[in-house]
């Protein structure tokens, strides 16, 4: 079978943010390297306890495709992308990719989203569109990713299915249209932010199918506080839009409305 390839798209990073991931990185980072030979990886490590900094600094050493950027510490998943970003742009990429560490988000599927981008300013991998789908989920967990997105779609008008996904492809002109310095979400609700910030800019932003797989090894990060977190926060930038947008159409309608008619003299 011959591999697609993506010289079109320029150089092409892939972010993978770590935090004790220590059994689940290597895996990755190979399956990743086989299914987009091409494409570079960067592993942002907010300092893990279990030593996955230095086996990603063993990984970088034998393949030059691989860089590991050092955190001082556990700082959230948005500012471990922003962090992996800001390296990305100054390296010159072209294409910039989220990813998972733990295998939820399948590197044979990143193919799919690149070749989605050739047409497009930002695709997201979507469990929620046809195709779509996720393993291993039980049915509360599915009810409260899917109402999350629908409660999303409402409240911010984004007509996108997952908001909330990880594994998604920038453009690199994309990352530096958006005003990442605006972006203070640090958990899961980031990714709502970076989406709804595309979709307010006018930007071509794409859904393609992936199976998401929930992680066999390791820990996963959500939790409660997590969810709150990105309820809390959507419900506040949605409430400000549609107050903005009434500002806006009061004002349309004082700034148009003309003066009292005058009768003619004489």
């Amino acid at each position: 079978m011959i591999e697609p390839k993506f010289d079109d798209l320029g150089r092409i990073v892939v972010i993978i943010p770590t935090y004790n991931e220590r059994e689940n990185l290597g895996l990755i980072v190979g399956r990743l390297r086989a299914a987009v030979p091409e494409a570079h990886v960067l592993v942002a490590d907010d300092n893990s306890p279990d030593g996955t900094g230095a086996i990603a600094d063993e990984l970088a050493a034998s393949d030059e495709h691989v860089r590991v950027l050092h955190r001082r510490g556990k700082e959230g998943l948005g500012a471990a992308y922003l962090a992996g970003f800001e390296w990305s742009l100054t390296e010159g990429y072209d294409v910039v990719v989220e990813m998972d560490a733990d295998g939820s988000h399948q590197p044979e599927q990143l193919p799919r989203l690149l070749a989605a981008l050739r047409d497009a300013d930002l695709v997201l991998g979507s469990r929620w569109v046809p195709g779509g789908s996720v393993v291993n989920w039980p049915s509360s967990r599915k009810v409260l990713s899917r109402g999350g997105n629908l409660y999303t779609r409402v409240m911010l008008g984004v007509p996108l299915h997952d908001a909330t996904g990880g594994f998604r492809a920038f453009r690199a002109q994309t990352l530096r249209t958006l005003d990442l310095t605006g972006v203070e979400s640090k958990g899961y609700c980031f990714q709502v932010d970076l989406a709804w910030r595309a979709v307010r800019a006018g930007l071509r932003v794409r859904e393609v199918p992936i199976e998401f797989v929930e992680r066999e090894l390791g820990v996963s990060k959500m939790n409660q506080r997590i969810v709150v977190e990105a309820l809390w926060r959507v419900t506040v930038w949605g409430a400000a839009d549609k107050a903005a947008k009434v500002r806006q159409v009061f004002a349309g309608r004082q700034g148009t409305s003309s003066p009292p008619a005058q009768r003619p003299r004489g």
